[in-house]
């Protein structure tokens, strides 16, 4: 199988580093491609501006959603974004590795989303009218691929439990999750975490490469997060709310995943 990591860390020596290379080995030994766009090494140009159409729609005033929308109909991406397209639409499976950085991910991946995501490619996608809002959130391009983040954090992992003071981690990770994996498509698996990053040691790192190596043996077969589907009659449209008769007395991130029924 084709997976591409998305890899966002400014010291290739650190323990993402090491995390990223033990993925690369562990991957290709079981007989997967991949290739690797390591943000910080390709000195990934972070912002989304006039700069990344060859050939601007309308040269005196800049619309992000429009111009996007030019440059992806009409060939005139820049070359990286083209690059990264290209990437998306090999991978049976992407990896997005990064260090939780302000309850978020770095910048640079950031940019990488806003670029990448292109009007066309990622949304505006599909059908809009009164009975359909469009191929997303469980359909578009991404549709059929998996997705699986690998993030650490120097905080416990109580910091980040449902009554930690961070918050839970699902409900941090929910907008990446939900918002820019389910919304073009992607099957979208548990994310890999590891807590209090300044603590391991040799011994914990060969804990941490082996349970990593578990996951990614198992990255074509793992159950996905239960998102519910925005067309699978879950939904009103053009409302976008749940009906009444779904997860009734229930509000927030938790209402739009099923739940795990045993």
């Amino acid at each position: 199988m084709n997976i591409l990591i998305v890899y966002a860390h400014p010291e290739a020596k650190s323990l993402n580093g090491a995390l990223k290379d033990f993925s690369v080995a562990h991957l290709q030994q079981a007989g997967h491609q991949v290739q690797v766009s390591d943000l910080y090494a390709m000195h990934w140009k972070t912002t989304l501006d006039a700069d990344d159409t060859q050939q601007r729609l309308d040269p005196l005033h800049f619309d992000a959603s429009k111009e996007s929308r030019h440059a992806f109909a009409n060939g005139q991406q820049s070359a990286d974004i083209a690059a990264e397209q290209a990437k998306l639409l090999w991978a049976d499976a992407v990896i997005f590795q990064f260090p939780l950085w302000w309850f978020s991910m770095p910048a640079i991946m950031k940019g990488w989303f806003d670029r990448v995501y292109a009007y066309g490619f990622a949304y505006g996608v599909g059908e809009h009218s009164d009975t359909r809002w469009g191929n997303r959130y469980g359909e578009g391009s991404m549709q059929g691929k998996r997705a699986m983040l690998v993030v650490t954090s120097g905080g416990w992992e109580s910091h980040y439990s449902e009554r930690g003071i961070n918050g839970p981690m699902a409900d941090l990770l929910f907008p990446i999750h939900h918002g820019m994996l389910h919304y073009p498509g992607f099957d979208v698996l548990p994310p890999f975490l590891v807590h209090r990053t300044s603590r391991v040691d040799e011994d914990r790192y060969a804990t941490l490469a082996h349970a990593l190596g578990q996951r990614l043996d198992t990255l074509f077969s793992e159950t996905p997060i239960a998102f519910r589907a925005q067309n699978g009659g879950d939904y009103q449209i053009p409302q976008l709310t749940l009906r009444d008769d779904v997860a009734p007395g229930q509000t927030g991130f938790h209402a739009h995943v099923i739940p795990h029924r045993p």
